[in-house]
Formats: C-alpha cells, structure tokens, sequence
C-alpha cells in the first residue's frame, strides 16, 4: 500500500500541493485526475520519491521511497521521460537494466514488435505516440510492485490503450501490483480504475470509488413548452446543465427517483433518464468550484 500523509510542496513562493492525504491500496488501480496545473505530476514525482517532500510523509508499506530497495520496486512514466538524442530502444533498455536488473527482455521485445517499434532507431525520431508506446513497454518489462503513470493514454491509438488495460489487469493479477495513474481521459479511467482522487487548487477536492461517484448522480433530458433558463434549476443540487432552445440535458447529485419527482414538478413536455459517467462527474465538481469562484484565472 501507498500512504501520503499530510504532503506539501511549493516551487518558490508558489504552493503547487497543500496538506494532501491520500492512500493506494495492494493489486488495485487508482485514477488521479485534476485540470492542467492542479499537481498531478508533482504528486506523482514526489510520490515516486523524484522530488523529496518538504511536508509530510510518503510510504511504501512503511518504507521510504528514498531507500535503495524500496526504489526498485518503483517505476515513474512522467509525461516527458528523458531520453538523449541519439538514444535507440535496444539502448534505452540497457540504460534501464542498470537501474532495474531483473527487467525482461523478452517482454520488452514482445510489446515494441507488437507496437511495430524500429529497436535501432533514434527514438527523438519517433512520433509522441511511438514514443509513448517505447515507455509504455519498457514499463511492462520492469514489471514493478508499484506503477506511476503520468497521462499515460497521451498519443496511444485506440488498439494500443487495449493493450495497455489488458497489460495492467495482467500486472495487478499476476503481482498485486498497486497502480497510479493520471490522465486526461477521464473515460478511459472509469472502466477500469478502483478508486479515483481528485485533485485541484492544491487540496484533494474528493475521493472514493470510481462506481460509486457516478452512481451518486443522475441525468435527465427534457423538453418544455415554455421558456426557460438557468433560474428554471435554481433550486436543484445540479451538477452540470445544458440548454438548448426549450430543451434542456441536467446532471444532479442525489436520489434518482427525487430528483425526476422535483423535474415534473417543472412540467416538463417529455422527460427522460439518461446514463451518467465519471468524466460528468468530474466536470459537475469543477464547473461549480468555478462557478463558485473558488478557481481564480
């Protein structure tokens, strides 16, 4: 299990993390997601043990991510891995290999011949997505008892994020592997993520069960005959709205059923319920904080 306790981190005089509590469990997989700037990758960094934390505490079943052992059974994917210009996958291999002794070279080959990777190539030459696909298998390969990953969908094709998931679920079956990732792609996360924390303007803004987050909410679609607009919900918990014309899509926090008896109240034309997702959740939370002007710029 991963624990951060009370963690804080500033770059100069600004406070990128504040007071961050958070845990990861053994064989699961938590999603880490916040708007660009919210302190994903510091949290990863400082979590890996890249960055050392000026408050607070980050721990590996008690052990510090700082000690020699503990290390080896971290590996970081940040968003923009290092590589030197003239580095060639069969290279950047040998490079990790010093770092991580057992990693495999068998699934290393497995995965770029699969992803149809040029080994002899310099891989500053790649696409971002070949790039990505280069760290991806090099990720697999070292097969780690703890996976960060930063926005590790960014420029996997559609086919290679399949791979991906199956490689995860394989890692967590075969090794009780714990796994943090963020991304972007908040659809990607909610079918096969665990659990999720939400991070922005430097606190965790919530946290929990990937299901149960969605199953807090529900949508509906409406048509009127009358006129409407924002007001017309004033005094619903919504969580994301839009309107168009006389017909309006709403997502609201609470129960189903007295949520859809507080619309006919409204009487609307036509009613129906829709399906509601994480990545409408997400955004609910963060369109109200806005709104709420608790997010400034």
């Amino acid at each position: 299990m991963i624990q951060i306790k009370d963690l804080s981190h500033s770059f100069g005089k600004n406070v990128v993390l504040e007071d961050v509590n958070m845990e990861a469990k053994d064989a699961s997989i938590l999603g880490l997601v916040g708007i660009n700037g919210a302190g994903k990758s510091t949290l990863l960094r400082l979590i890996s043990g890249v960055y050392v934390p000026q408050k607070g505490t980050v721990t590996y079943d008690d052990k510090s991510p700082l000690e020699a052992e503990t290390r080896r059974d971290i590996f970081l994917l940040p968003d923009d891995p290092y590589y030197t210009n003239s580095t060639t996958c069969n290279e950047l291999f040998s490079m990790y290999k010093n770092f991580y002794p057992d990693i495999n070279r068998e699934t290393f080959v497995e995965i770029t011949n699969h992803f149809r990777l040029p080994k002899n190539k310099p891989i500053k030459s790649f696409s971002k997505g070949m790039r990505r696909q280069v760290f991806v298998a090099l990720a697999f390969a070292v097969s780690p008892k703890y996976l960060l990953l930063d926005e590790a969908f960014d420029g996997l094709d559609p086919l290679a994020r399949m791979m991906f998931k199956e490689k995860l679920k394989e890692l967590i079956k075969e090794k009780g592997s714990t796994v943090i990732i963020s991304s972007h792609a908040l659809k990607e996360l909610e079918d096969f993520c665990d659990s999720y924390v939400m991070i922005d303007s430097k606190h965790i803004m919530s946290s929990g069960s990937m299901l149960e987050k969605s199953m807090d909410l529900c949508k509906f679609q409406m048509a009127f005959t009358k006129e409407i607009n924002e007001m017309t919900f004033s005094s619903l918990p919504v969580k994301s709205l839009k309107i168009v014309g006389r017909f309006a899509t709403i997502v609201l926090e609470g129960d189903e059923y007295d949520m859809r008896a507080k619309l006919e109240a409204l009487s609307p034309a036509v009613i129906d319920r829709l399906e509601v997702n994480f990545e409408e959740a997400f955004i609910g939370d963060i369109d109200k904080r806005i709104r709420g002007g608790e997010i400034n710029g």
